[in-house]
C-alpha cells in the first residue's frame, strides 16, 4: 500500500510537471507529492489541477451550436465597433485575449454596496419583457435571496422566461427546496456543473465565480456582489460591506449575454432564444466598454494578461481594489516597476480578513513591493469586496476577477473595461472615499513583526501557487 501511493506519487509528479502553469505551483506540488504522497496524491487529483476540460466558449470555436449566435451578433454589432484604427490601449491585448470587440454607445451606471445594487437589479428584472438571465456565484435563503426569489417568480408568471445559473459550490448551503420553488414556478434553473465532462469529474477546485444579469439583451449588470444578506452590511461579523457593481445598457449588455450562453450551453447543453439586435443606450452617454470573460478553458491566462497589461500600460496611476491580494510573479514585477518609473501604484485591501491564508500571505507581498513605492491601503470602515480598477484617467474596470491565483486560473470571471469621462470620474471620487476610510500600510510592516508571525506568513506564501 505504501509502495503503491509512492507510485502514484512520481506519476502524479510527472503530470503537475507537464500541466501545472507556473513553476511555483510545479515546484509546490512536486516537493509535497515526492515527499507526502499519502496526502499529497488525493490532494493533487482533486485540487491539482487548472485546466478545465471540455468547455468551448463560442468566441474560440470554430464550428458548433453556438458559433451561428457569434456570427449573428458580430454583424448586428458592426456599426457599434470602434472606427479602425481607435482603440482602448491600456485593455487593447485583453479584447484580442476575450476575442470581443470594444463596443461605443453604451449607457453606464456604477452602483456601490448592496442595497443600490439590488435595487437597481431588481427594478430592471420587474421591468423585463422579453427574458431574464440570472448568474450567480453565492445564493443564499435568506431576507435578500428570497426577496430575489419572489422577483423572479413574480416575472416568470407574467409569462417572462427566466434562466438562473448558480455555482454548485458556491451554493452548497442553498437548500434544495428554495430551488424546487423557482423551477415550480417555471424558472429554468441550472447548476453550472464544474464536475461535468472528460477529466473534471473529481475535480474540486474550479468555481464559476461570474455575477451577471442580463434583461432583453438591453441591459446587464455585473460586479462584486453576491446574493446574501451579508452583501447589505447586515453580517455581525463584517458589519459594512464595501462592494461594486455596474450596469451596462447598449450593444456591450450583448457581450455580456454571450458569456451567460457559453456557460448555460455548457450546463445544460441547450440555446435559449435570446435578442441579439443591439440599441444604442437611452442617454446617449457613448460610453467605450470592453467586456472581458476569463476562465481555466482558456488557453491563454486571460484574467493574469489583462492585469499585467493595465499595470505596465499606465502612465500616471493605477488604482486597485481587491479583497484578495496573492498574485504572482508577474504581477509583483509589473506592480514593482509601474513604482519605480513613477507611477501612482495604490493597492486597497481588506483590513478584516474572511480566509486566513490568503490575509496572511498579503504581507509577503506587500513587504515585498512597498521599497518600490507601491502603496498598499488596508480598508477599515467594514469589510472590502470589490474588484476594482482605475488606470491613468482613461480606463476603469469592474468585475468580479481578484487579484489572486484563484482568478486567475481557476475560476471563470467577467470583467468590463469603460472609457467614459463621467464614469472614470465616478470611480476616482469612489477610490478617494474608500482611502478615507483606510490606513496606509508602512515600509517595513512586516519586518516589524514578531519572528513566528514572518514564520507563518512565509508558509502562507509558499502555499499561493497551489490554493
Amino acid at each position: 500500500m505504501l509502495l503503491a501511493f509512492h507510485i502514484m506519487g512520481i506519476i502524479s509528479s510527472v503530470h503537475a510537471v507537464m500541466s501545472t502553469r507556473t513553476s511555483q505551483g510545479t515546484i509546490a506540488w512536486l516537493v509535497c507529492l515526492l515527499t507526502f504522497p499519502y496526502l499529497a496524491v488525493p490532494a493533487y487529483w482533486v485540487l491539482g489541477r487548472n485546466k478545465f476540460n471540455g468547455y468551448v466558449t463560442a468566441r474560440r470555436s470554430a464550428s458548433g451550436r453556438l458559433r451561428p449566435l457569434v456570427a449573428e451578433a458580430g454583424l448586428s454589432i458592426a456599426p457599434f465597433r470602434l472606427p479602425e484604427g481607435e482603440s482602448m490601449d491600456s485593455v487593447r491585448a485583453a479584447a484580442a485575449l476575450a476575442r470581443l470587440p470594444v463596443l461605443s454607445g453604451n449607457d453606464v451606471e456604477l452602483l456601490m454596496d448592496g442595497e443600490a445594487c439590488f435595487d437597481d437589479i431588481l427594478s430592471g428584472v420587474r421591468r423585463a419583457k422579453n427574458y431574464v438571465l440570472f448568474q450567480f456565484f453565492i445564493i443564499r435563503d435568506d431576507g435578500l435571496g428570497r426577496r430575489v426569489k419572489t422577483t423572479l417568480m413574480e416575472k416568470v408568471a407574467e409569462g417572462v422566461p427566466i434562466y438562473f445559473i448558480y455555482d454548485e459550490i458556491g451554493c452548497h448551503a442553498l437548500p434544495e427546496a428554495y430551488l424546487l420553488e423557482l423551477r415550480e414556478a417555471g424558472v429554468e434553473v441550472a447548476a453550472f456543473n464544474t464536475r461535468k465532462g472528460k477529466g473534471n469529474r473529481f475535480q474540486i477546485n474550479f468555481r464559476n465565480h461570474r455575477k451577471t444579469v442580463i434583461v432583453d439583451g438591453d441591459s446587464a449588470w455585473l460586479g462584486g456582489h453576491n446574493v446574501g444578506d451579508e452583501y447589505l452590511g447586515k453580517s455581525r461579523r463584517f458589519g459594512h460591506w464595501r462592494d461594486t457593481h455596474m450596469r451596462i445598457d447598449g450593444p456591450a449588455a450583448l457581450a455580456v449575454q454571450l458569456s451567460f450562453v457559453e456557460d448555460w450551453h455548457w450546463a445544460t447543453g441547450s440555446i435559449p432564444a435570446l435578442n441579439w439586435q443591439p440599441a444604442a443606450g437611452a442617454r446617449g452617454d457613448d460610453a467605450r466598454v470592453l467586456v472581458i470573460p476569463s476562465g481555466p478553458a482558456d488557453s491563454l491566462e486571460t484574467a493574469n494578461l489583462l492585469f499585467v497589461h493595465a499595470i505596465n500600460s499606465a502612465q500616471e496611476r493605477i488604482w486597485i481594489a481587491s479583497p484578495y491580494f496573492v498574485p504572482d510573479e508577474s504581477i509583483v514585477t509589473a506592480l514593482q516597476l509601474a513604482g519605480l518609473r513613477g507611477v501612482d501604484v495604490r493597492v486597497l485591501i481588506p483590513n478584516k480578513p474572511d480566509h486566513l491564508l490568503v490575509y496572511l500571505a498579503a504581507f509577503a507581498y506587500i513587504d515585498q513591493s512597498s521599497e518600490t513605492g507601491v502603496q498598499f491601503y488596508r480598508y477599515t470602515h467594514g469589510f472590502l469586496h470589490e474588484k476594482v480598477t482605475l488606470i491613468d484617467s482613461s480606463i476603469a474596470t469592474v468585475g468580479t476577477a481578484n487579484l489572486d491565483n484563484r482568478s486567475f486560473r481557476l475560476n471563470f470571471e467577467i470583467t468590463a473595461a469603460v472609457a467614459d469621462e463621467p464614469f472614470i470620474a465616478s470611480v476616482e471620487q469612489m477610490f478617494i472615499d474608500d482611502f478615507s476610510q483606510s490606513e496606509l500600510m508602512k515600509k517595513n510592516t512586516l519586518a516589524n513583526k514578531p519572528w513566528w508571525f514572518r514564520f507563518v506568513v512565509r508558509l502562507a506564501k509558499l502555499a499561493a501557487p497551489v490554493q
